[in-house]
């Protein structure tokens, strides 16, 4: 592992049985690295394996195969003494901010919570420390008295953001943060993530369906389909020059606010349904629904290759 990678992803698969002799691969052979202090974002429709994949690096659930590497150390194989530190260092913010919050708890035992794991403080301390994580999200103390209904969507996912800033970790998983709130609120949570990230170093695992929000917190992008990484590449790579024809139909789709370009630019619709995880097509899972499908396409599934410097692509076309 590479010193200046924090998180190093190797072929990683995620299956769940899901009734007799049925198995969904919501994970299937992925591998990527995150360096320390760098935004990967992950991207692809809703069912891919996204969030499936970050919990899975999280250690939320086993890993089928394949290994998750932390700072050199095997998150699926860590002792009791490792774990309790992986568990400081690595944390998540959960898509939904009504669900992720305890109802009855007080805003302050919820961020209090991981503070009475990890540390040893005095009530002062705590509360202390409480009030200054609820200024770093641009909350004031006031709201530490307060429960979580008595919030509003952006001010919960806020509170999302402190609960996980309370260990002060190296590395979040942010599982489509935004998607919940408000198109206002969204940015200022999108900015305070970046804000935080250029104060504490941290790096993420942004995973988002909103591909234009995506490339504007994301240093890196990795494009899922079905399962498994189809495209890997910096941001502006990826944004300027798509390689993979399912990248590019999501490229397509991200809107243009200016009404002159919009009007004239041509869109890729993509044509069909996604196929079921349970049961994929053999060779490239994406043939099914690809205008440049080939017959070795059917047959042979691609390899991610690295066509140019750090962009990886895996389709048969290159």
């Amino acid at each position: 592992m590479a010193k200046e990678n924090l998180v190093e992803v190797v072929n990683l698969k995620k299956y769940f049985n899901v009734g007799k002799n049925k198995v969904l691969k919501a994970v299937d052979d992925v591998s990527f690295n995150i360096k320390r202090g760098e935004t990967l974002g992950l991207v692809g429709e809703s069912g891919c394996g996204k969030t499936t994949c970050g919990r899975t690096i999280l250690g939320l659930y086993d890993a089928t195969d394949g290994h998750v590497y932390f700072d050199g150390k095997d998150v699926h194989a860590m002792g009791k003494k490792d774990k309790l530190n992986f568990k400081k260092d690595a944390q998540m913010i959960f898509q939904d901010p009504y669900a992720s919050l305890d109802p009855r708890m007080t805003i302050g035992e919820i961020i209090g919570e991981g503070m009475d794991v990890h540390f040893n403080l005095s009530n002062k301390e705590r509360e202390e420390r409480i009030n200054e994580l609820l200024h770093t999200v641009g909350l004031n103390q006031e709201h530490a008295s307060r429960f979580p209904h008595e919030l509003s969507g952006g001010q919960r996912q806020r509170i999302g953001i402190a609960r996980a800033l309370t260990v002060e970790p190296k590395f979040i998983v942010c599982d489509e943060p935004i998607s919940a709130l408000d198109v206002s609120i969204q940015a200022q949570i999108v900015n305070l993530l970046i804000k935080l990230q250029n104060e504490m170093g941290l790096a993420y695992l942004f995973i988002s369906h909103d591909l234009s929000m995506v490339k504007h917190i994301s240093d890196r992008v990795g494009v899922m389909y079905l399962g498994s990484i189809v495209e890997l590449a910096p941001s502006a790579n990826i944004y300027k020059k798509p390689l993979h024809p399912y990248t590019k139909a999501l490229i397509s789709a991200i809107p243009i606010p200016d009404p002159k370009i919009e009007d004239t630019r041509k869109r890729i619709k993509l044509e069909g349904e996604v196929p079921s995880p349970i049961n994929p097509p053999a060779g490239c899972k994406f043939n099914k629904r690809c205008v440049y499908a080939m017959d070795k396409c059917s047959q042979i599934t691609p390899e991610l290759k690295e066509l140019e410097k750090d962009h990886f692509v895996a389709c048969h076309l290159y």
